[in-house]
Protein backbone atom coordinates (compact mmCIF):
# COMPACT_ATOMS: atom_id res chain seq x y z
CA UNK A 1 0.00 0.00 0.00
CA UNK A 2 3.05 2.83 0.76
CA UNK A 3 3.61 4.48 -2.37
CA UNK A 4 7.15 6.77 -3.02
CA UNK A 5 6.27 10.06 -4.49
CA UNK A 6 9.86 9.90 -6.42
CA UNK A 7 8.77 6.79 -8.00
CA UNK A 8 8.90 7.51 -11.90
CA UNK A 9 5.90 5.36 -13.89
CA UNK A 10 5.25 4.83 -17.33
CA UNK A 11 2.68 7.37 -18.93
CA UNK A 12 3.16 10.20 -17.09
CA UNK A 13 2.69 13.53 -18.52
CA UNK A 14 4.89 14.30 -20.68
CA UNK A 15 3.11 16.52 -22.32
CA UNK A 16 2.77 18.99 -19.30
CA UNK A 17 6.39 17.83 -18.27
CA UNK A 18 7.20 20.08 -21.76
CA UNK A 19 4.93 22.84 -21.06
CA UNK A 20 6.01 23.31 -17.94
CA UNK A 21 9.74 23.21 -18.17
CA UNK A 22 10.44 26.39 -19.27
CA UNK A 23 9.37 26.89 -14.73
CA UNK A 24 10.96 23.75 -12.93
CA UNK A 25 14.12 22.67 -15.54
CA UNK A 26 16.22 25.37 -13.31
CA UNK A 27 15.27 24.24 -9.81
CA UNK A 28 14.56 20.94 -10.80
CA UNK A 29 16.95 19.13 -8.40
CA UNK A 30 15.43 21.33 -4.92
CA UNK A 31 11.83 21.22 -6.17
CA UNK A 32 9.52 20.46 -3.37
CA UNK A 33 7.66 17.09 -4.11
CA UNK A 34 4.02 16.49 -3.24
CA UNK A 35 4.86 13.90 -0.90
CA UNK A 36 6.92 16.70 1.46
CA UNK A 37 4.29 19.26 1.15
CA UNK A 38 1.68 16.66 2.60
CA UNK A 39 4.02 15.90 5.13
CA UNK A 40 4.47 19.31 6.29
CA UNK A 41 0.39 19.97 6.03
CA UNK A 42 0.03 16.46 7.91
CA UNK A 43 2.41 17.83 10.97
CA UNK A 44 1.28 21.75 11.10
CA UNK A 45 -2.51 21.62 10.03
CA UNK A 46 -4.37 23.26 12.99
CA UNK A 47 -7.68 21.50 11.74
CA UNK A 48 -5.75 18.32 12.53
CA UNK A 49 -4.28 19.37 15.58
CA UNK A 50 -7.58 20.49 16.75
CA UNK A 51 -9.09 16.74 16.03
CA UNK A 52 -6.34 15.14 17.34
CA UNK A 53 -7.09 16.81 21.17
CA UNK A 54 -10.05 16.21 20.53
CA UNK A 55 -9.33 12.21 20.33
CA UNK A 56 -7.55 12.42 23.37
CA UNK A 57 -10.52 13.68 25.22
CA UNK A 58 -12.83 11.25 24.17
CA UNK A 59 -9.64 9.05 25.09
CA UNK A 60 -10.60 9.97 29.03
CA UNK A 61 -14.41 9.26 28.81
CA UNK A 62 -13.01 5.85 28.87
CA UNK A 63 -11.13 6.07 32.00
CA UNK A 64 -14.58 8.12 33.77
CA UNK A 65 -16.12 4.92 32.88
CA UNK A 66 -13.62 1.99 34.36
CA UNK A 67 -13.72 4.34 37.27
CA UNK A 68 -17.09 3.05 37.93
CA UNK A 69 -15.15 -0.08 39.67
CA UNK A 70 -12.90 2.10 42.10
CA UNK A 71 -13.46 2.55 45.32
CA UNK A 72 -14.34 6.27 46.62
CA UNK A 73 -12.02 7.01 49.73
CA UNK A 74 -12.13 10.16 51.41
CA UNK A 75 -10.96 11.93 54.45
CA UNK A 76 -12.12 14.13 57.22
CA UNK A 77 -10.95 16.56 60.07
CA UNK A 78 -12.10 18.62 62.34
CA UNK A 79 -11.44 20.68 65.23
CA UNK A 80 -12.72 23.49 67.04
CA UNK A 81 -13.23 25.00 70.41
CA UNK A 82 -16.42 25.31 72.43
CA UNK A 83 -17.44 26.98 75.47
CA UNK A 84 -20.06 26.54 77.55
CA UNK A 85 -21.88 28.61 80.53
CA UNK A 86 -23.74 26.99 83.32
CA UNK A 87 -25.61 28.67 86.10
CA UNK A 88 -25.93 27.18 89.38
CA UNK A 89 -28.81 27.88 92.06
CA UNK A 90 -28.49 25.94 95.60
CA UNK A 91 -31.69 25.95 97.97
CA UNK A 92 -31.09 26.10 101.75
CA UNK A 93 -34.18 24.77 104.54
CA UNK A 94 -34.74 27.86 107.60
CA UNK A 95 -33.38 27.22 111.04
CA UNK A 96 -35.50 26.25 113.67
CA UNK A 97 -35.60 29.44 115.59
CA UNK A 98 -37.22 31.16 112.58
CA UNK A 99 -40.71 31.64 113.35
CA UNK A 100 -43.43 31.24 111.25
CA UNK A 101 -43.63 33.75 108.67
CA UNK A 102 -39.74 34.14 107.63
CA UNK A 103 -38.45 32.87 104.71
CA UNK A 104 -38.61 28.69 104.42
CA UNK A 105 -35.66 28.73 102.62
CA UNK A 106 -32.47 30.46 101.62
CA UNK A 107 -31.18 30.78 97.82
CA UNK A 108 -27.78 31.18 96.43
CA UNK A 109 -26.39 30.86 93.00
CA UNK A 110 -23.43 31.00 91.06
CA UNK A 111 -22.00 30.74 86.88
CA UNK A 112 -19.18 29.59 85.27
CA UNK A 113 -17.93 29.30 81.87
CA UNK A 114 -16.57 25.60 80.39
CA UNK A 115 -14.11 25.41 77.38
CA UNK A 116 -13.27 22.39 74.91
CA UNK A 117 -11.38 21.80 72.36
CA UNK A 118 -13.73 19.26 70.29
CA UNK A 119 -11.72 17.52 67.54
CA UNK A 120 -11.96 14.58 64.78
CA UNK A 121 -10.66 12.68 62.33
CA UNK A 122 -12.42 10.29 59.82
CA UNK A 123 -11.34 7.74 56.96
CA UNK A 124 -14.71 6.12 55.10
CA UNK A 125 -14.14 3.93 51.87
CA UNK A 126 -17.48 3.12 49.84
CA UNK A 127 -17.43 0.62 47.05
CA UNK A 128 -20.20 -0.70 44.50
CA UNK A 129 -20.28 -4.12 44.52
CA UNK A 130 -22.72 -5.02 41.93
CA UNK A 131 -24.12 -2.27 39.39
CA UNK A 132 -26.05 -4.71 37.35
CA UNK A 133 -24.11 -3.71 34.65
CA UNK A 134 -24.05 0.03 35.02
CA UNK A 135 -20.15 0.28 34.77
CA UNK A 136 -19.60 -2.24 31.67
CA UNK A 137 -22.40 -0.72 29.70
CA UNK A 138 -20.89 3.39 30.00
CA UNK A 139 -17.34 1.63 29.01
CA UNK A 140 -18.56 -0.25 25.90
CA UNK A 141 -20.49 3.33 25.00
CA UNK A 142 -17.39 5.11 25.68
CA UNK A 143 -15.21 2.50 23.62
CA UNK A 144 -17.71 3.15 20.60
CA UNK A 145 -17.32 7.15 20.46
CA UNK A 146 -13.32 6.65 20.83
CA UNK A 147 -13.61 4.56 17.42
CA UNK A 148 -16.21 7.11 16.42
CA UNK A 149 -13.54 10.01 16.98
CA UNK A 150 -10.78 8.24 15.55
CA UNK A 151 -13.40 7.88 12.42
CA UNK A 152 -13.75 11.70 12.36
CA UNK A 153 -9.99 12.15 12.85
CA UNK A 154 -9.01 10.11 9.93
CA UNK A 155 -11.67 12.13 7.75
CA UNK A 156 -9.95 15.28 8.95
CA UNK A 157 -6.80 13.88 7.95
CA UNK A 158 -8.21 12.85 4.58
CA UNK A 159 -9.77 16.35 4.20
CA UNK A 160 -6.01 18.11 5.07
CA UNK A 161 -4.27 15.74 2.89
CA UNK A 162 -6.89 16.16 -0.27
CA UNK A 163 -7.07 19.89 0.29
CA UNK A 164 -3.37 20.32 0.39
CA UNK A 165 -2.86 17.89 -2.78
CA UNK A 166 -5.05 19.51 -4.70
CA UNK A 167 -3.98 23.15 -3.72
CA UNK A 168 -0.43 21.75 -4.57
CA UNK A 169 -1.87 20.43 -8.13
CA UNK A 170 -3.31 23.52 -8.83
CA UNK A 171 -0.68 25.40 -8.40
CA UNK A 172 1.18 23.19 -10.63
CA UNK A 173 -0.90 24.46 -13.02
CA UNK A 174 -1.28 27.60 -12.85
CA UNK A 175 2.19 27.93 -12.78
CA UNK A 176 2.63 26.09 -16.46
CA UNK A 177 0.11 27.95 -17.63
CA UNK A 178 1.73 31.63 -16.63
CA UNK A 179 4.78 29.60 -18.81
CA UNK A 180 2.62 28.67 -21.76
CA UNK A 181 1.06 32.50 -21.86
CA UNK A 182 4.56 34.01 -21.76
CA UNK A 183 5.84 31.33 -24.14
CA UNK A 184 2.41 32.05 -26.56
CA UNK A 185 3.28 35.97 -25.67
CA UNK A 186 7.08 35.88 -27.09
CA UNK A 187 5.83 33.87 -30.25
CA UNK A 188 3.51 35.96 -31.29
CA UNK A 189 5.45 39.11 -31.01
CA UNK A 190 7.76 37.39 -32.64
CA UNK A 191 4.99 36.47 -35.64
CA UNK A 192 4.23 40.37 -35.53
CA UNK A 193 7.33 41.46 -35.78
CA UNK A 194 7.56 39.39 -39.02
CA UNK A 195 4.46 40.31 -40.16
CA UNK A 196 5.50 44.34 -39.74
CA UNK A 197 8.72 43.44 -42.14
CA UNK A 198 6.91 41.75 -44.73
CA UNK A 199 4.38 44.72 -44.61
CA UNK A 200 7.53 47.11 -45.35
CA UNK A 201 7.70 45.42 -48.40
CA UNK A 202 4.57 44.46 -49.64
CA UNK A 203 3.98 40.98 -48.74
CA UNK A 204 0.59 41.12 -46.67
CA UNK A 205 -1.71 44.07 -45.79
CA UNK A 206 -1.90 46.03 -43.02
CA UNK A 207 -5.05 44.01 -42.30
CA UNK A 208 -2.72 41.15 -41.69
CA UNK A 209 -0.42 43.67 -38.73
CA UNK A 210 -3.57 44.10 -37.32
CA UNK A 211 -4.80 40.69 -36.87
CA UNK A 212 -1.47 39.94 -35.12
CA UNK A 213 -1.26 43.05 -33.01
CA UNK A 214 -5.05 42.09 -31.93
CA UNK A 215 -3.86 38.63 -30.64
CA UNK A 216 -0.79 40.17 -29.04
CA UNK A 217 -2.66 42.12 -27.14
CA UNK A 218 -5.17 39.02 -26.24
CA UNK A 219 -2.01 36.95 -25.42
CA UNK A 220 -1.02 39.73 -22.77
CA UNK A 221 -4.23 39.99 -20.97
CA UNK A 222 -4.08 36.11 -21.16
CA UNK A 223 -1.28 36.21 -19.21
CA UNK A 224 -1.78 38.82 -16.72
CA UNK A 225 -5.44 36.67 -15.76
CA UNK A 226 -2.72 33.43 -15.26
CA UNK A 227 -0.54 35.62 -12.97
CA UNK A 228 -3.53 36.61 -11.00
CA UNK A 229 -4.34 33.31 -10.90
CA UNK A 230 -1.25 31.93 -10.12
CA UNK A 231 -0.93 34.31 -6.71
CA UNK A 232 -4.55 32.97 -5.71
CA UNK A 233 -3.48 29.35 -5.65
CA UNK A 234 -0.34 30.49 -3.81
CA UNK A 235 -2.39 31.77 -1.03
CA UNK A 236 -4.44 28.94 -1.21
CA UNK A 237 -1.47 26.29 -1.09
CA UNK A 238 -0.14 28.60 2.22
CA UNK A 239 -3.18 28.04 3.80
CA UNK A 240 -3.47 24.12 3.01
CA UNK A 241 0.12 23.29 3.57
CA UNK A 242 0.98 26.05 6.22
CA UNK A 243 4.00 27.58 4.03
CA UNK A 244 4.20 29.34 0.58
CA UNK A 245 4.96 27.09 -2.04
CA UNK A 246 8.71 26.92 -4.01
CA UNK A 247 9.63 25.01 -6.97
CA UNK A 248 6.86 22.11 -7.14
CA UNK A 249 6.89 19.16 -9.57
CA UNK A 250 3.80 17.34 -10.56
CA UNK A 251 3.82 14.19 -8.73
CA UNK A 252 3.42 10.93 -11.00
CA UNK A 253 0.01 10.00 -10.39
CA UNK A 254 0.62 6.53 -11.24
CA UNK A 255 2.47 6.16 -8.18
CA UNK A 256 -0.78 6.24 -6.08
CA UNK A 257 -2.18 3.36 -4.67
CA UNK A 258 -6.00 3.77 -6.23
CA UNK A 259 -8.70 1.47 -6.84
CA UNK A 260 -7.98 -0.55 -10.38
CA UNK A 261 -12.04 -0.53 -10.90
CA UNK A 262 -15.32 0.57 -9.88
CA UNK A 263 -16.03 -2.72 -7.66
CA UNK A 264 -12.94 -2.32 -6.02
CA UNK A 265 -13.58 1.01 -5.45
CA UNK A 266 -17.09 0.57 -3.91
CA UNK A 267 -15.86 -2.85 -1.86
CA UNK A 268 -12.97 -0.58 -0.27
CA UNK A 269 -15.13 2.43 0.23
CA UNK A 270 -18.09 0.50 2.16
CA UNK A 271 -15.12 -1.18 4.33
CA UNK A 272 -12.49 1.87 4.52
CA UNK A 273 -14.78 5.19 4.53
CA UNK A 274 -15.05 7.14 8.03
CA UNK A 275 -18.12 8.24 7.57
CA UNK A 276 -19.48 4.71 8.00
CA UNK A 277 -16.81 3.68 10.28
CA UNK A 278 -18.09 6.84 12.38
CA UNK A 279 -21.74 6.28 11.84
CA UNK A 280 -21.31 2.29 13.16
CA UNK A 281 -19.57 3.15 16.50
CA UNK A 282 -22.05 5.91 17.14
CA UNK A 283 -24.89 3.77 16.59
CA UNK A 284 -23.08 0.81 18.87
CA UNK A 285 -22.97 3.64 21.33
CA UNK A 286 -26.76 4.16 20.96
CA UNK A 287 -27.58 1.11 21.85
CA UNK A 288 -24.96 0.81 25.16
CA UNK A 289 -26.72 4.24 26.04
CA UNK A 290 -29.65 1.93 26.82
CA UNK A 291 -28.38 0.05 29.19
CA UNK A 292 -26.96 2.03 31.02
CA UNK A 293 -30.68 4.02 31.27
CA UNK A 294 -32.30 0.71 32.01
CA UNK A 295 -29.99 0.24 35.19
CA UNK A 296 -31.82 2.92 36.77
CA UNK A 297 -34.42 0.54 37.91
CA UNK A 298 -32.52 -2.03 38.99
CA UNK A 299 -31.36 -2.63 42.59
CA UNK A 300 -27.80 -1.94 43.57
CA UNK A 301 -25.27 -3.24 46.10
CA UNK A 302 -22.65 -1.35 48.04
CA UNK A 303 -20.80 -1.68 51.03
CA UNK A 304 -19.37 1.52 53.09
CA UNK A 305 -16.79 1.23 56.27
CA UNK A 306 -15.73 4.19 58.07
CA UNK A 307 -13.49 4.74 60.78
CA UNK A 308 -13.24 7.34 63.22
CA UNK A 309 -11.75 9.03 66.28
CA UNK A 310 -13.34 11.69 68.42
CA UNK A 311 -11.55 13.85 70.69
CA UNK A 312 -13.41 15.49 73.46
CA UNK A 313 -16.74 14.84 71.93
CA UNK A 314 -18.78 15.89 74.63
CA UNK A 315 -18.16 16.44 78.81
CA UNK A 316 -18.52 12.91 80.12
CA UNK A 317 -16.01 11.33 77.59
CA UNK A 318 -13.18 12.15 76.36
CA UNK A 319 -11.68 9.78 73.36
CA UNK A 320 -14.45 7.83 71.19
CA UNK A 321 -13.34 5.53 68.01
CA UNK A 322 -16.05 4.18 65.69
CA UNK A 323 -15.18 1.46 63.24
CA UNK A 324 -17.88 0.39 60.78
CA UNK A 325 -18.65 -1.52 57.81
CA UNK A 326 -21.83 -1.44 56.38
CA UNK A 327 -23.26 -3.50 53.44
CA UNK A 328 -26.34 -1.31 51.56
CA UNK A 329 -28.91 -2.60 48.95
CA UNK A 330 -30.90 0.05 47.14
CA UNK A 331 -34.01 -1.07 45.47
CA UNK A 332 -35.41 1.50 43.15
CA UNK A 333 -39.08 1.79 43.41
CA UNK A 334 -40.52 4.74 41.47
CA UNK A 335 -38.90 7.34 40.76
CA UNK A 336 -41.64 9.93 39.10
CA UNK A 337 -41.27 7.95 35.64
CA UNK A 338 -37.83 9.93 34.56
CA UNK A 339 -36.17 6.01 33.73
CA UNK A 340 -38.38 5.17 31.71
CA UNK A 341 -39.18 8.00 29.64
CA UNK A 342 -34.96 8.42 29.00
CA UNK A 343 -34.87 4.09 28.21
CA UNK A 344 -37.37 5.27 25.42
CA UNK A 345 -35.80 8.59 24.80
CA UNK A 346 -32.43 6.59 23.71
CA UNK A 347 -34.22 3.77 22.05
CA UNK A 348 -35.53 6.47 19.34
CA UNK A 349 -31.82 7.93 18.97
CA UNK A 350 -30.68 4.25 18.76
CA UNK A 351 -33.08 4.26 15.78
CA UNK A 352 -31.76 7.81 14.39
CA UNK A 353 -28.28 6.60 14.99
CA UNK A 354 -28.75 3.39 12.63
CA UNK A 355 -30.80 5.35 9.92
CA UNK A 356 -27.76 7.80 9.61
CA UNK A 357 -25.32 4.39 9.24
CA UNK A 358 -27.72 3.22 6.37
CA UNK A 359 -27.66 7.10 5.02
CA UNK A 360 -23.54 6.93 5.31
CA UNK A 361 -23.64 4.18 3.85
CA UNK A 362 -25.74 5.36 0.79
CA UNK A 363 -23.84 8.67 0.45
CA UNK A 364 -20.60 6.42 0.12
CA UNK A 365 -21.70 4.30 -2.50
CA UNK A 366 -22.80 7.04 -4.68
CA UNK A 367 -19.48 9.12 -3.91
CA UNK A 368 -17.46 6.02 -4.50
CA UNK A 369 -19.67 5.78 -8.26
CA UNK A 370 -19.16 9.19 -9.00
CA UNK A 371 -15.20 10.08 -8.19
CA UNK A 372 -14.31 7.13 -10.00
CA UNK A 373 -16.86 8.27 -13.24
CA UNK A 374 -14.89 11.65 -12.83
CA UNK A 375 -11.55 9.83 -12.71
CA UNK A 376 -12.13 7.77 -15.86
CA UNK A 377 -13.45 10.82 -17.39
CA UNK A 378 -10.58 13.11 -16.48
CA UNK A 379 -8.10 10.01 -17.86
CA UNK A 380 -9.65 9.96 -21.25
CA UNK A 381 -9.67 14.02 -21.41
CA UNK A 382 -5.51 13.30 -20.81
CA UNK A 383 -5.68 10.91 -23.80
CA UNK A 384 -7.73 13.48 -26.02
CA UNK A 385 -6.05 16.64 -25.40
CA UNK A 386 -2.53 14.94 -25.78
CA UNK A 387 -3.79 14.19 -28.87
CA UNK A 388 -4.87 17.34 -29.93
CA UNK A 389 -1.54 18.47 -29.12
CA UNK A 390 0.50 16.47 -31.26
CA UNK A 391 -2.04 16.71 -33.80
CA UNK A 392 -2.19 20.80 -33.60
CA UNK A 393 1.73 21.28 -33.43
CA UNK A 394 1.91 18.67 -36.86
CA UNK A 395 -0.91 21.64 -38.24
CA UNK A 396 0.91 24.13 -37.25
CA UNK A 397 4.16 23.23 -38.56
CA UNK A 398 2.54 22.45 -41.87
CA UNK A 399 0.23 25.74 -42.05
CA UNK A 400 3.95 27.94 -41.47
CA UNK A 401 5.56 25.92 -44.20
CA UNK A 402 2.32 26.31 -46.43
CA UNK A 403 2.00 30.57 -45.62
CA UNK A 404 5.73 30.86 -46.57
CA UNK A 405 5.02 29.54 -49.85
CA UNK A 406 1.80 32.07 -50.25
CA UNK A 407 -0.15 29.06 -49.72
CA UNK A 408 -1.51 30.52 -46.29
CA UNK A 409 -2.77 33.74 -44.61
CA UNK A 410 -1.17 35.57 -41.70
CA UNK A 411 -4.70 34.79 -40.24
CA UNK A 412 -4.24 31.33 -40.67
CA UNK A 413 -1.14 30.70 -38.99
CA UNK A 414 -2.28 32.68 -36.29
CA UNK A 415 -5.00 30.43 -36.02
CA UNK A 416 -2.67 27.53 -35.94
CA UNK A 417 -0.78 28.92 -33.29
CA UNK A 418 -3.88 29.61 -31.00
CA UNK A 419 -5.51 25.99 -31.57
CA UNK A 420 -1.81 24.66 -30.11
CA UNK A 421 -1.95 27.13 -27.31
CA UNK A 422 -5.67 26.09 -26.13
CA UNK A 423 -4.75 22.61 -26.72
CA UNK A 424 -1.40 22.80 -24.42
CA UNK A 425 -3.59 24.66 -22.24
CA UNK A 426 -6.17 22.08 -21.64
CA UNK A 427 -3.53 19.20 -21.33
CA UNK A 428 -2.65 21.39 -18.23
CA UNK A 429 -5.92 21.75 -16.82
CA UNK A 430 -7.11 18.01 -17.42
CA UNK A 431 -3.52 16.43 -16.04
CA UNK A 432 -4.67 18.37 -12.88
CA UNK A 433 -8.30 17.25 -13.00
CA UNK A 434 -6.95 13.63 -13.24
CA UNK A 435 -4.57 14.26 -10.07
CA UNK A 436 -7.56 15.78 -8.39
CA UNK A 437 -9.82 13.09 -9.07
CA UNK A 438 -7.57 10.41 -8.14
CA UNK A 439 -7.10 12.26 -4.93
CA UNK A 440 -11.23 12.13 -4.25
CA UNK A 441 -11.17 8.97 -5.13
CA UNK A 442 -8.57 7.73 -2.64
CA UNK A 443 -10.47 9.53 0.09
CA UNK A 444 -13.83 7.77 -0.20
CA UNK A 445 -11.61 4.74 -0.02
CA UNK A 446 -10.14 5.60 2.86
CA UNK A 447 -6.63 5.55 1.14
CA UNK A 448 -5.76 9.51 1.65
CA UNK A 449 -3.63 9.26 4.69
CA UNK A 450 -0.32 9.61 5.99
CA UNK A 451 0.14 5.75 6.54
CA UNK A 452 -1.31 4.64 3.09
CA UNK A 453 0.66 6.96 1.33
CA UNK A 454 3.16 6.44 2.64
CA UNK A 455 4.25 10.06 3.74
CA UNK A 456 8.03 11.30 4.64
CA UNK A 457 7.07 11.87 8.49
CA UNK A 458 6.08 10.43 11.98
CA UNK A 459 2.80 9.19 12.52
CA UNK A 460 0.42 9.92 14.97
CA UNK A 461 -0.54 7.23 16.95
CA UNK A 462 -3.98 7.40 18.17
CA UNK A 463 -3.73 4.26 20.28
CA UNK A 464 -1.06 5.31 22.26
CA UNK A 465 -2.97 7.51 24.61
CA UNK A 466 -5.69 5.48 25.18
CA UNK A 467 -3.64 2.73 26.37
CA UNK A 468 -1.86 4.97 28.57
CA UNK A 469 -5.06 6.36 30.38
CA UNK A 470 -7.41 3.50 30.10
CA UNK A 471 -6.36 1.91 33.62
CA UNK A 472 -5.13 5.22 35.00
CA UNK A 473 -5.66 5.27 38.82
CA UNK A 474 -3.84 8.72 39.50
CA UNK A 475 -2.21 11.87 38.13
CA UNK A 476 -3.06 14.73 35.82
CA UNK A 477 -0.87 13.97 33.01
CA UNK A 478 1.02 16.07 30.78
CA UNK A 479 0.08 19.46 28.80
Amino acid sequence: MRKRFGRRAAGAAAAFAVAASAVFAPAAATAQTLGEALAQAYTTNPRLLSERAALRASDEDVAVALAGWRPVIEAKSSFGHRRLKQDTTFSFPATEGESMGTAAAAESSSSSWNGTDPASVEISISQDVYPFGVTVARTRAAEQRVMAARARLLDVEQQVLADAAEAYVIVVRDQSVVGLNANNEQVLERQLQATRDRFHVGEVTRTDVSQAEARVADARASSIEAEGNLEISRANYERAVGAPPGRLAFPVIAGFDAPESAAAALERSLGGNPAILSAAALESAAQRDIDVARAAVLPRVSIDALARRAWDPSPFATLSDTAEIIANVTVPLYQSGEEYARVRRLRDVAAQRRRELDTARRDVREAAARRWEQLQTARARVTAFRASVEANAIALEGVEQEAAVGARTVLDVLDAEQELFEARVNLVRAESQAATATFQLLRVAGLMTAEALGLPTELYDPVAHYEETRGKWFGFGGD
